[in-house]
């Protein structure tokens, strides 16, 4: 791995592997015709060149926020609705930044489990947040991926000149909606092999790839018990405190009385997480299974807001630069085994799981350097957003240069992933 290459985000720990054949492809997104690429063959130990930088076509994210993310069903935010977790981030981005928010061209917003992936939802929010009836708004569902896939939906109308500024959002209540009926399914889908694994649940397809990839019940509590120190030690450092909206809500206890609470640090950080302690948990979705609740990701309550926009645009208006989006993929993988998508979306950056940052040699302080969602938690619709979010916050926090990448499985086989750079100070 190039040494700017320096963070990645995961929401699963599996992926397989053909490795150099996708990271040469992928270093050829990432490095101009004419850098050292073109004299290095060896992607991982290839420097960027600086002849895109300043491109005003580029699309570059100004700005990003998120809530804290909180515990489904029993969190801080487990009686608040999606439209005031998204009407805070969408309200606080633009104020950030002296931002009138009659000057978007459009909004997207992803999420998984609000009827009709939150369309009425996403207006309310956009009201409730002061945006004039002028600025148009919809919603995305690509599962886990909706948050990234709304960037890069607004991206898209960036690149085609329809827009020139957008706002790409993420929002999911698990505590208010569950998982559940998948909807009207024909009767044949018993009949083909694929359809049907379309609706093997997540905890089974994790466990068929622990055992098809051979990772085992110790690696991935070793991983877990990372993840939960890297983002208590995050949390601790005050890292997340200038990415995270505070939001003031209410909170109806057990007795049915209210109390106001304003929510600003993450929910589902466990700090004395022990290897000891998770090898006590029982198998989560089948009995002699590897899958547990203290080694999974949590389900979650949380919303993100990135604002992104084509840099001559962004210049005009005297906005600053957080990050420049250079590579993006969505793919599609065997339903059974969804959690390989970011293996195949992504191969720079195969670290979304243990098979791969072993197969690799990727060092574990390069992965998750902040912990992941098996701390934080995975809000469904927003985690691709949140990711860009802290992605960004992490590497102006470094202070220079470098590439970073977000990535995740996808429900029903798929995966995608988008490399973004921050340009430096």
């Amino acid at each position: 791995m190039n040494e700017n290459e320096t963070h990645t985000e995961q929401s699963n720990r599996s992926c397989f592997c053909p490795v150099m054949h996708r990271l040469r492809i992928i270093s050829g997104h990432l490095c101009p015709p004419g850098s050292s690429t073109d004299q290095n063959p060896d992607p991982r130990l290839s420097d960027c060149g600086s002849a895109a930088r300043g491109d005003p076509e580029d699309v570059v994210v100004v700005h990003g926020l998120r809530t804290a993310v909180g515990k489904a069903k029993r969190g801080s935010f487990k009686d608040t609705t999606p439209d005031e977790l998204l009407s805070a981030v969408m309200t606080a981005v633009l104020k950030d930044v002296g931002l009138t928010p009659d000057k978007l061209g459009d909004v997207c917003v992803g999420n998984v489990l609000q009827p009709g992936a939150g369309a009425l939802m996403a207006r309310v929010a956009h009201f409730l947040s002061g945006f004039p009836e002028s600025v148009p708004v919809y919603t995305v569902n690509r599962q886990c991926s909706s948050g990234l896939q709304a960037l890069l939906n607004i991206a898209g109308a960036v690149r085609s000149g329809s827009i020139n500024l957008g706002l790409a959002c993420g929002v999911e209540s698990m505590s208010l909606r569950s998982i559940g009926n998948p909807g009207d399914l024909s009767s044949r889908l018993t009949d083909n092999d694929k359809a049907r694994d379309c609706i093997i649940p997540m905890g089974i397809t994790s466990e068929n790839v622990a055992e098809r990839f051979g990772i085992s019940r110790e690696k991935q509590d070793a991983f877990a018990v990372s993840s939960q120190q890297k983002a208590a030690r995050a949390q601790d450092l005050g890292l997340f405190h200038q990415e995270i909206v505070p939001v003031t809500t209410k909170i109806t206890e057990d007795d049915g009385n209210e109390r106001v609470v304003t929510v600003s640090k993450d929910d589902g950080i466990r700090a004395g997480t022990t290897l000891e302690g998770l090898s006590r948990l029982r198998p989560a979705f089948k009995p002699d299974g590897s899958t547990t609740a203290g080694n999974s990701s949590q389900v979650s309550d949380g919303a993100a807001a990135v604002l992104i926009g084509r840099r001559s645009a962004v210049d005009a208006l005297g906005l600053p630069v957080l990050g420049v989006l250079r590579a993006s993929a969505v793919v599609g993988v065997p339903p059974d085994v969804m959690g390989i998508g970011p293996a195949v979306a992504i191969p720079a950056a195969l670290d979304q799981a243990v098979y791969c940052v072993e197969k690799l040699g990727i060092p574990m302080e390069k992965v998750n350097p902040n912990g992941g969602a098996i701390a934080l938690g995975h809000p469904l619709g927003c985690t691709g957003a949140r990711q860009v979010v802290t992605l960004l916050n992490e590497l102006r926090r470094r202070g220079r240069r470098a590439y970073g990448v977000v990535s995740m499985c996808i429900g029903t086989g798929m995966g995608a992933a988008a490399v973004f750079e921050y340009p430096g100070p």
